[in-house]
């Protein structure tokens, strides 16, 4: 609490400054604060810009990955195949527990898991003003260590007239999104009101993947000179059916031999083949029916700028986050001993079928700040940091089972508590050493503290204290060759913590923490209508937790540390507008992910030894050489743009062994986007929309795990997440 303190009196003793003239406009106030941990053109750095009017374009109820999906090296996911409810983004390869996502220069990653769940603040695109992102280590931020990327969010728009809003957009598989959002525009040169109300409902493409989901934001700002404090409240429900387990590869290839022996080697019925089979790809382990996920989670942010002098400004912030929730299954024929180290010795039965909720009940806060100089400075200099901590609960609860006197209402099975402490801080400096060459430093200390202790939810006992101290250096040089054309060579050092699961899924092993050397080099070119940027990285990592391309009870991927891995490649991107009607953005990644030496354990289940191999060189999980993607953008009218979406992803393994009998094939989609916005005097804005995804019906799979066995020779399960074939999204959007 002392950190709240403290700002407060911050924040009070700075009330008395802004008296300077007006030298920043208060539209440009609103990306004053998130500026500290953003990359610029002279960081020597790898990154792209997206506004809000392209988000808009885009934005027709699907989460936000998958409306950055055009950028360069981003691959994105869908648990439920339709872009809405549990969805994930990679980039470079890299899982979402290595992105470090902000939002108004604030962290959002789970402290412990390190992931981002978008499904929990649904919508959030309706609110966003900007987003950065950026590729490999980046910037230095506040939050966990970015090693794949950095997902920049900047919500706090400015509008300087009154307006309402309406959007509703619906399509395919029973989705509809209702939007709501106002704003006062600025009152009395002063007061800016802000607020959004969204509410999606999806059936999802899978059986029974449905989608329930609720979100608000609501912003107030006070703007005097150049200086602002603004009060952000946003929130998100969720109540999603699960569909984390995919289906079995031979299903998802219509292989009904491979289907048969799946049943087989599992101890499934006929009557579940049977199901199987009906439902195709679209089937769902899960038919329990509250086998959902129910959470929601609460956002307060207090965010200011303070002009102090010519030369000075200062951006503190509070925040504070709450998130409570649970997943609920139904689970068959469980041992009593394993819910339980005292059985009730009155009942004879051994294994009963039960429900059981899995909660989560956690707090994060904390302080984020920086203090910087004028862009006219001869060096431009940035002080920041941040101090947060996070109290995470998890427990277990039984609800149900079929002899209710074996545990008493409500029983706990499991209970166990951790803090996480996170402190860093930086120094960011640009200079002019030459009239075409720039230099970039950036130098953070980073300290972290975490504990755990109690029972987690295999009853095993969860006793970890682990501290951190991380101190990671950046520098670039940015040389201008000419008006239109640069080059630019950058070094990044990222250091990361393992995650709470990552200790879970090893024990007893402790897992190392990771280190990454990040060199990278790019050419950008602006000449007329021709836009384009070259990017060539060399990602170096000591300890990287890789996926074993397996999962754990709850859906999550297991990773373990490997000595020595890489990732290298080259990011093309080029933009030509040859006229005022037609645009065409591409761009594509070719690399190589590689582990050196990798040692794979397969487990036996009858009288043969374990098989333990050792590969050399293979491929990463979920790397795949070649991404590509683009827009092309045509317009017949003013009023009129239509425009086709491309992606390709190459083939991706399932694990770290290269084998291609584990693998997700490559495949190629398009989407196709028309956008009409008639010009209405009575109405602010109009347009219509409507989103054709997957355009020629491919038949594809995004994501998948796998493990293996030996039960009278080796077993591969493969288990894939099909996307929808053709589907639709439209809406309507008026601004009054």
């Amino acid at each position: 609490m002392r950190i709240f303190v403290i700002t407060i009196i911050v924040f009070c003793s700075l009330s008395g400054f802004s008296q300077q003239s007006d030298s920043i406009k208060i539209k440009d106030l609103s990306e004053v604060v998130v500026q500290a941990t953003r990359a610029s053109e002279k960081s020597g750095m790898a990154f792209s810009m997206v506004s809000k009017s392209t988000l808009a374009k885009q934005n027709l109820g699907q989460d936000l990955p998958f409306l950055l999906n055009t950028l360069p090296s981003v691959v994105v996911s869908s648990d439920a195949g339709t872009g809405i409810g549990y969805t994930g983004i990679r980039i470079r390869g890299t899982d979402p527990t290595r992105i470090n996502v902000t939002l108004n220069g604030i962290p959002y990653n789970d402290s412990e898991s390190q992931g981002v769940y978008w499904v929990n603040m649904p919508d959030m695109a309706s609110s966003v003003q900007s987003i950065q992102v950026q590729r490999g280590v980046g910037s230095s931020t506040n939050g966990a260590g970015a090693f794949g990327g950095s997902i920049n969010v900047n919500t706090m728009a400015y509008n300087s007239k009154a307006f309402a809003e309406i959007q509703t957009s619906g399509g395919s598989f029973a989705t509809l999104r209702n939007t709501i959002s106002l704003s006062s525009g600025l009152l009395k040169g002063k007061l800016i009101f802000d607020a959004r109300f969204s509410k999606i409902n999806s059936d999802g493409y899978v059986d029974r993947a449905t989608a329930d989901l609720k979100s608000y934001y609501i912003s107030a700002g006070y703007y005097h000179n150049s200086s602002f404090i603004r009060f952000n409240v946003f929130s998100g429900k969720e109540r999603t059916y699960q569909s984390w387990n995919g289906i079995p590869e031979a299903l998802a290839k219509g292989d009904n031999v491979g289907i048969g022996n799946f049943v087989l080697r599992n101890y499934y019925d006929s009557a579940f083949e049977q199901d199987m089979l009906k439902s195709g790809r679209k089937f769902n382990f899960y038919n329990y029916k509250n086998e959902i996920d129910n959470y929601s989670q609460t956002h307060y942010q207090l965010i200011s700028s303070f002009q102090i002098n010519k030369e000075w400004r200062f951006n503190p912030g509070l925040h504070y986050t709450k998130g409570l929730g649970y997943f609920e299954q139904f689970k068959v024929d469980q041992s009593i001993e394993k819910y339980t180290a005292q059985p009730n010795s009155l009942i004879t039965e051994k294994n009963t079928d039960l429900v059981r909720r899995k909660w989560l009940d956690n707090d994060f806060y904390g302080l984020v700040w920086s203090l910087e100089n004028a862009e006219t400075s001869k060096i431009k200099f940035v002080f920041g940091g941040g101090a947060n901590q996070y109290l995470g609960g998890h427990f277990g609860e039984v609800i149900w089972t079929a002899k209710q006197e074996i545990f008493p209402i409500g029983y706990k099975y499991y209970n166990n508590n951790s803090t996480k402490n996170d402190f860093n801080t930086y120094i960011k400096a640009s200079v002019n050493l030459l009239p075409k060459l720039s230099l970039y430093t950036d130098l953070q200390y980073r300290q972290v503290n975490f504990t755990m202790k109690g029972l987690g939810d295999a009853r095993q006992t969860l006793d970890y204290s682990k501290s951190y101290a991380f101190f990671n250096p950046k520098a670039g040089l940015t040389y201008t060759l000419n008006p239109s054309a640069s080059v630019y060579i950058s070094y990044a050092k990222g250091s990361k913590e393992p995650s709470r699961q990552d200790f879970v899924d090893n024990a007893p092993t402790v897992p190392s923490p990771e280190i990454l050397h990040d060199f990278e080099a790019g050419y950008k070119l602006r000449k007329g209508k021709f836009i384009s940027e070259i990017t060539a990285y060399n990602m170096l990592y000591r300890n990287q937790l890789v996926l074993t391309g397996q999962i754990n009870q709850v859906g999550e991927a297991i990773r373990t540390n490997v000595p020595n891995s890489f990732r290298r490649g080259i990011e093309l991107q080029a933009t030509y507008l040859p006229s005022s009607t037609f645009a065409i953005g591409i761009n594509a990644t070719f690399s190589q992910n590689l582990i050196s030496e990798f040692t794979a354990n397969v487990i036996s289940y009858d009288d043969s030894p374990n098989l333990e191999t050792t590969y050399f060189n293979r491929d990463i999980a979920f790397s795949p050489r070649l991404i590509g993607g683009g827009t092309i953008t045509y317009m017949p009218f003013k009023t009129l743009e239509i425009s086709l979406l491309p992606k390709f992803v190459g083939k991706q393994y399932l694990d770290n062994t290269s084998s291609e009998s584990r693998k997700l094939n490559a495949y190629f989609t398009n989407d196709l986007r028309l956008i009409f916005s008639p010009n209405l005097k009575k109405l602010k804005a109009l347009s219509i929309s409507v989103l054709i995804n997957n355009l020629f019906n491919a038949s594809y799979e995004s994501n998948g795990y796998t493990y293996s066995y030996i039960s009278g020779g080796r077993i591969d399960e493969n288990f894939v997440f099909p996307q929808a074939g053709i589907n639709f999204l439209s809406g309507i959007k008026i601004r009054f």
